[in-house]
């Protein structure tokens, strides 16, 4: 009997479908060669021979027939590894058994949990002697490899290794993923799998970006390369240059808001994965509206075919705009795996990825393996998933062949340790001087308020606001942004307020962000009023910048906004106490961090001096728990499942989405209605949704103000998306975004609940 692993669609001649035997060799070539790159080449390809051991039964080429019969074929790979060794054979069960379905936990299931490994195995045993007469002896492998040396631990570090062994486990998993997915594409989806793969080398990469950056140069006016802005980053793409030549490892890149860290951090990276035979850079950024940014300009050097932007935001028809279909296509099967030389991706993206359970998650991993790791705005990490995170990037420098950067204006404590085990150990700085190039960056004044005095409330505020033609105000909450803007439009005129906040959708958003810049180049009056979602590398500049006391770190990338480019001799950062406090959790106690070292010094805080970011991230981080959730005791009981629901940088259905109102959003909607939801039409709507709590929600439901919508043929209603309902369109003002019940200030007639 011959067996077969993929029948082709319409076509029911089995003489043309791809044969068993041929697709676990293809698997294990392709699985191998992926895990050779953690030098596991040996262990990928016997994964790949077991994965699908489970259709070498009648009832799974019935299944391809067409009959319906609910055959398990997973689980059987995963009972032959156990059975060809019981001690080591579990991380191939582990893989194996959940190439479809995702890595379960060892033990505990329940709970919305899949069936854990224990109970797969024992299912599948008994089935495993009947399968294996119809597998060819000379088939079946006798043995199982050793393990890595890196894996292999004594008594005293045996927690220490079951991490390892669990990030390892993932890795693996990843390998015969991809070749599995990749094996099969090329036999079902010639034409999709001849789309993949095509890239510049990072050599070329590398000599295009040097190119680039010195065309910039070049184009400078004389007098603006005496700036000392421009001195300044100069200095800094030659310190990045001279330092890639340094053996892989974790490097500081710390460089002042303004100092040119995007451009010339790539320019390390390149340099340094072209010196060590590194494959790729892989950019983590906090905030898609940085990312967008950077993006572009690395298209720009690059090419938008060798760059990968990977997050939840992208829109497939304005990327098709702008740079073709076939780009686009491309783009979008290299974001399953990771393949390109350069990715642009979210720390969301990134970190859950490296934690999840799930198979299209996890793909990507073992690209990630031998990369150069830029990870941006490094402050930003969470201090609740603190341990999980250093440990997991340890990991990939220490084993996985990767070189990391941690590039940020506002250096937080990572460095291991007395009572931080797991932080890095010797980091190295890209910038041997960070203290002078601050000293050479330092554009703004800050004026630190006292402790002592009374806070001011929102009119008062206007009034010190309306009295500068160009500023911008960074307060804590989306409201408080809303009551301020009010408030200033009262005093000056409409059109000279803008306001930015996350009750703006991203495209209403970008186009504030696009417009704004006009008014401040021209000298015309410009007040802005946000929230802190402009703090982190948005590339504005104002001559004054007023900042609610909160984190140190917010209040100094705030001041990045502030004479950025160095035109004035001196800018202006007036911090001041909001009447509202930021929200809980970690904003909340970066401001107690601050209040305290504001005591502490007498109101002389110095943000130019990199020793007060040491001690303000040290008081920040031993403030909280830094494994709020357990994730460390998770995985090393290999309770993959349970690691993957709790690791959530961004809990799931902590908001609510509703699209918005807004530019193409009825467009969008629309081809939703009409084709059903699929990747295009739900990425499409990305750039329309706001997202709002669970109160506001309520509210604006009860008010019957949202409605689900219908698409389709059939018009069935698409979970989790959400609609103004007709007549409740005004809810969303086309300056200030949606109006969710919560603002004092607002027209009583425009709330309407």
């Amino acid at each position: 009997m011959k067996f077969f692993a993929h029948s082709l669609e319409g076509d029911p001649n089995p003489e043309h479908w791809q044969e068993l035997e041929d697709h676990l060799k293809g698997v294990a070539r392709l699985s191998a060669q992926f895990s050779e790159a953690f030098g596991s080449a040996e262990w990928g390809y016997l994964a790949g021979i077991l994965h699908d051991l489970g259709k070498y039964q009648p009832g799974f080429q019935q299944k391809l027939q067409g009959e319906r019969v609910s055959v398990d074929h997973s689980g059987i790979g995963a009972a032959k590894a156990i059975q060809l060794d019981k001690e080591i054979g579990f991380p191939l069960a582990f893989v194996t058994a959940g190439h479809h379905a995702g890595l379960a936990n060892l033990v505990v299931g329940g709970n919305g949990l899949p069936s854990p490994l224990k109970e797969r195995l024992k299912s599948s045993a008994p089935w495993l002697p009947a399968v294996l007469e119809n597998i060819p002896s000379e088939f079946l492998p006798e043995s199982i490899p050793h393990l890595p040396d890196f894996l292999r631990a004594g008594d005293a570090e045996v927690q220490r290794a079951r991490c390892c062994m669990e990030f390892w486990i993932r890795f693996l998993f990843s390998a015969l993923v991809d070749a599995d997915r990749l094996d099969t594409e090329a036999f079902c989806q010639p034409e999709r799998a001849n789309l993949r793969g095509r890239y510049a080398s990072v050599l070329a990469l590398s000599d295009m970006l040097d190119d680039f950056i010195q065309a910039k140069v070049d184009n400078l006016a004389p007098e603006d390369k005496k700036v000392s802005v421009n001195a300044a980053r100069a200095l800094v793409w030659d310190a990045c240059q001279e330092s890639s030549s340094h053996q892989p490892g974790i490097f500081s890149l710390t460089v002042p808001t303004g100092g040119g860290k995007t451009l010339s951090a790539m320019s390390f990276a390149l340099r340094h994965a072209r010196k060590h035979g590194l494959r790729r850079v892989i950019v983590v950024i906090p905030y898609t509206s940085i990312i967008e940014q950077n993006a572009d300009v690395y298209r720009q050097a690059l090419g938008p075919e060798n760059v990968i932007e990977h997050h939840s935001n992208l829109d497939p028809v304005s990327e098709e705009a702008a740079y073709g279909v076939e780009t686009t296509r491309k783009n979008a099967l290299a974001a399953e795996n990771w393949d390109a030389p350069v990715i642009v991706t979210t720390s969301v993206q990134f970190f859950e990825s490296l934690f999840s359970s799930r198979p299209s998650r996890c793909r990507k991993l073992h690209n990630i393996a031998r990369s150069v790791i830029i990870l941006d705005e490094v402050q930003t990490l969470p201090p609740a998933f603190l341990l999980s995170i250093l440990d997991a990037v340890n990991e990939l420098c220490t084993h996985y062949g990767c070189s990391v950067v941690l590039s940020t204006a506002t250096p937080p404590a990572l460095a291991k340790r007395e009572r931080f085990e797991v932080g890095f150990a010797g980091v190295r700085e890209i910038i041997p001087d960070s203290k002078s190039l601050a000293e050479q960056l330092r554009r703004v004044e800050y004026n630190w308020p006292n402790l002592n005095s009374s806070i001011p409330d929102w009119p008062e505020l206007a009034v010190e606001l309306a009295a500068h033609t160009q500023i911008m105000a960074v307060v804590h909450k989306r409201i408080d942004a809303r009551i301020l803007a009010r408030h200033v439009e009262q005093i000056t005129t409409p059109e000279s307020v803008w306001h930015l906040s996350a009750l703006m959708c991203p495209a209403h958003r970008s186009t504030v962000l696009g417009r704004v810049k006009e008014p401040l180049m021209s000298g015309k009056p410009c007040r802005l009023i946000t929230t802190q979602l402009v703090e982190a590398g948005v590339d504005i500049d104002f001559p004054i910048v007023y900042r609610a006391l909160g984190g140190l770190d917010s209040v100094v990338q705030a001041a990045g906004r502030c004479n950025r480019e160095g035109r004035l001799k001196e800018g202006r950062v007036v911090v001041f106490r909001a009447p509202t406090n930021p929200p809980k959790g970690t904003p909340m106690r970066g401001l107690e961090v601050t209040e305290s070292l504001l005591r502490e010094t007498g109101g002389l805080l110095d943000p130019n001096d990199p020793q007060i970011f040491e001690t303000y991230f040290r008081k920040l981080y031993f403030s909280e728990n830094q494994d709020s959730r357990q994730i460390q005791t998770l995985r090393q009981e290999f309770n993959f499942a349970t690691v993957s629901r709790e690791f959530k940088l961004i809990e799931d259905g902590f908001t609510r989405s509703v699209i918005v109102p807004y530019g193409e959003a009825n467009r969008r909607l629309d081809d939703l209605r009409r084709l059903g939801p699929n990747r295009e039409t739900l990425r499409g709507l990305q750039r329309f949704i706001v997202n709002i709590y669970p109160d506001a929600f309520s509210k604006l439901l009860e008010a019957g103000a949202l409605e689900q919508v219908k698409a389709g043929f059939k018009q069935e209603v698409v979970e989790g998306i959400w609609v103004l309902s007709p007549g409740f369109e005004k809810l969303y003002d086309q300056k200030y975004g949606l109006v969710v019940g919560d603002d004092p200030m607002a027209d009583p007639k425009a709330l309407i609940i």
